[in-house]
């Protein structure tokens, strides 16, 4: 499945550049290992898609309540498709 998902510039940057390696993101739409994340950069402060986007895979999912981790939230390890 895809997801299509609004990603700051600063967080957007870093997994372009493949420092960034995960997503914490509220599970409201049942992540699975396998899925695909079209990460769309997305400027908060005028509600502006940059035009800017990125896929990666999601490998591996630390579910919430764990480790500091909230309830309904989850954090995915993920891979630059490109990779």
């Amino acid at each position: 499945m895809r997801h299509d998902l609004k990603t700051w510039p600063q967080y957007f940057n870093r997994i372009l550049d493949r420092e960034k390696k995960f997503e914490l993101r509220k599970n409201d739409r049942d992540f699975q290992v396998g899925d695909t994340l079209l990460l769309l950069e997305w400027f908060p402060e005028t509600k502006e898609f940059t035009g800017r986007e990125l896929a990666v895979k999601v490998t591996y999912i630390l579910h919430g309540p764990a480790f500091g981790i909230e309830q309904g939230y989850c954090v995915m390890s993920i891979q630059n498709i490109a990779d």
